[in-house]
């Protein structure tokens, strides 16, 4: 179990006001009727605890190196704050743990990034549908591809319980002959890398869990789409009354009002919804061929941007080519202009040392001129938008997004407006005028999916050079023999903590 007390700073008088009136309506009217056993919100308001059940995942819940993250746990995290009251996370490895967890209403909801199935609303209320997914039929590039289900050739697993299995056994009805098999013993994750290791022909993944991990296997193929559009909720008892999904029903409307779970959806998914196959392998490759002549001057240069970011960065502006050069003049590996060169006092754009130095000073300068109002993520996405376009030109875009009624400090509201510099009717009203806003938002997109692949990429090298040094270790120590009396002490000591384990 995870536990946090998760409390927003920036709470409005309008959310203050609506959150009193609702604990008023909840304290007031059993007064005003019989006395009974109190409500489902008023269980969890007395008791100043909302118990969430999620499942381990990277879309879902994981520890990472800032604490607990994930979507499904910042949308629970936000609606324990809604309501005032702790947040605790109960993450489980599978669903057929989760499920009766809910059902014996030792959970109060399930927040596991689930969809809506006909199965599954048999046995449980939904909250409010806050995404859509579609289920996808994967397969290994450079196999055989099946066009329909008919054409399937090869075993197919499923997570059991998903609603992967559940469209499996629909699809069952029209093709008797369709068989798979279902397993507790992988995640959804763990069964793409299946297919990729060649142990599985296929599996069903849903597509925002599937466009998050093809951005580190490439090699992973839709064959088709299974079924139609499906809605994502969080999951109630059955048996729970109608009090704790009309909070879920507030919660998510402000979200939804303030553009919060946009923002949301963006942090996670709206980098990673365009896939290019070719873009992503070369990529890849350059992280193993090119980035470990440039590594240590990216680590060295960084201050307080994470290197990996300035490398992802770097690989967008020259793809690691030291004498890129563009027809606007820029060149290098972070593509300086002679002017902005000269103020940060590189001598030599050329030179890859000097570049980087040069390029992580400039986006530092960036993000330091940002109102300190933005908060990050967003500060760093408007500082790499203004180190492709200018600052000026973002700031005319930010103006442009308040008047169109968005918000000017979401990046996400802005990127939309970008591209509206191109046309005369909207730029022809801004300070700075004309520009490619559309090149600037593909361009930040960009630099989040390289910066995304190439963290879990140095991850794994990571890993596996700790994995190479524990070995050499094994290997260098001198195996030291054992006698009887030896192996009799260890085994009484282990006994002993068995024991101790158990008190």
């Amino acid at each position: 179990m995870a536990k946090t007390n998760f409390c927003r700073k920036n709470i409005t008088l309008t959310n203050i006001c609506r959150n009193m009136l609702l604990m008023l309506s909840i304290i007031l009217l059993p007064a005003c009727q019989p006395q009974s056993e109190p409500n489902t919100l008023q269980k969890i308001l007395n008791q100043g605890v909302l118990k969430v059940g999620t499942r381990y995942g990277q879309t879902t819940y994981y520890i990472g190196a800032e604490g607990p993250q994930g979507f499904e746990y910042e949308l629970a995290a936000g609606f324990a704050d809604y309501l005032g009251v702790q947040l605790e996370i109960f993450p489980y490895y599978n669903l057929d743990e989760l499920f009766p967890k809910i059902q014996s209403r030792n959970l109060d909801i399930v927040a596991a990034g689930l969809a809506i199935t006909p199965e599954r609303a048999e046995h449980f209320r939904f909250g409010p549908a806050y995404q859509q997914i579609s289920q996808k039929l994967v397969f290994k590039q450079g196999q055989p591809w099946p066009k329909t289900i008919e054409e399937l050739n090869g075993n197919i697993k499923v997570v059991a319980g998903s609603s992967h299995a559940e469209m499996l056994q629909f699809e069952q009805n029209e093709y008797p002959e369709l068989q798979w098999q279902e397993t507790n013993d992988a995640d959804e994750a763990e069964l793409l890398e299946q297919v990729l290791d060649g142990e599985l022909d296929y599996t069903i993944a849903d597509s925002n869990i599937l466009s998050v991990i093809r951005r580190r296997h490439p090699e992973l193929s839709i064959a088709f789409t299974l079924g139609e559009e499906q809605q994502v909720a969080w999951l109630l008892s059955p048996d729970v009354d109608d009090s704790l999904i009309a909070a879920m029903i507030d919660y998510f409307g402000q979200m939804q009002q303030s553009g919060e779970l946009t923002a949301l959806e963006d942090k996670y998914y709206g980098h990673v919804q365009q896939f290019n196959y070719v873009d992503t392998r070369l990529f890849i490759k350059a992280v193993e061929d090119v980035l470990p002549k440039y590594r240590d001057w990216f680590i060295e240069y960084s201050d307080d941007l994470d290197w990996r970011l300035l490398a992802a960065m770097s690989y967008q502006e020259s793809h690691w080519n030291k004498r890129a050069r563009s027809a606007t003049g820029v060149r290098g590996l972070m593509m300086l202009t002679l002017a902005t060169a000269r103020d940060l006092g590189i001598k030599s754009r050329l030179d890859p040392k000097q570049s980087i130095q040069g390029g992580a000073k400039y986006v530092q300068q960036l993000i330091s001129r940002i109102p300190e109002r933005i908060k990050e993520p967003d500060r760093t996405w408007f500082a790499l938008a203004a180190y492709n376009l200018g600052w000026g030109h973002v700031e005319d875009a930010r103006i442009l997004t308040e008047k169109q009624g968005g918000s000017p400090d979401l990046w996400v509201d802005v990127k939309q407006r970008l591209p509206l510099l191109r046309q005369k009717k909207y730029y022809k009203t801004t300070k700075y005028g004309y520009a490619r806003g559309n090149e600037a938002t593909a361009y930040v997109a960009n630099i989040r999916r390289y910066y995304d692949t190439l963290k879990w990429l140095e991850d794994q090298r990571l890993a596996e050079e700790l994995k190479q040094q524990q070995e050499a270790q094994m290997n260098a120590s001198p195996a030291t023999e054992q006698t009887p009396a030896d192996t009799t002490e260890l085994n009484g000591d282990a006994q002993q903590q068995a024991a101790d384990s158990t008190s």
